[in-house]
């Protein structure tokens, strides 16, 4: 890249994950973690939706495919996605509150982080914290 130009910047990621029942899933982000649906296909073909939560999306989609979480094919790779949060203690508070169950609670790792995961119900692991 010529040293006159700038990057163009990429502002987020939207996982994709597979799920069983994409009601249930939306029910979930919305009810435990605070998501709001951006987009849902009709009733009658509920099989995509996407929600979002701050800069955070997900896509959710069912189908023939089973879900597949990273610890399903290799246990050490619990996480399906990292959800950086400059204040993991609040949110924490925040989840529990809405009756969210933590798959490991709120600590410091010992990889250099804090914070907390969560399981979704077709066993998607999500890691919400910061570097401590």
């Amino acid at each position: 890249m010529p040293p006159s130009q700038t990057k163009a910047s990429i502002d987020s990621i939207a996982p994709f994950f597979i799920v069983s029942d994409v009601p249930r899933s939306l029910a979930f982000y919305h009810d435990r973690l605070g998501f709001e649906t951006q987009f849902q296909q009709p009733d009658d073909a509920s099989f995509f939706a996407i929600v979002a939560r701050d800069s955070v999306m997900l896509f959710l989609k069912s189908g023939n495919a089973a879900p597949q979480p990273n610890a399903t094919r290799d246990p050490e790779m619990r996480w399906d996605a990292y959800c950086f949060t400059s204040d993991p203690d609040s949110l924490a508070e925040e989840f529990l509150a809405c009756g969210a169950t933590f798959s490991s609670p709120l600590k410091n790792t010992h990889d250099g982080l804090r914070g907390f995961e969560i399981t979704d119900p077709d066993g998607y692991v999500l890691f919400f914290g910061r570097p401590h």
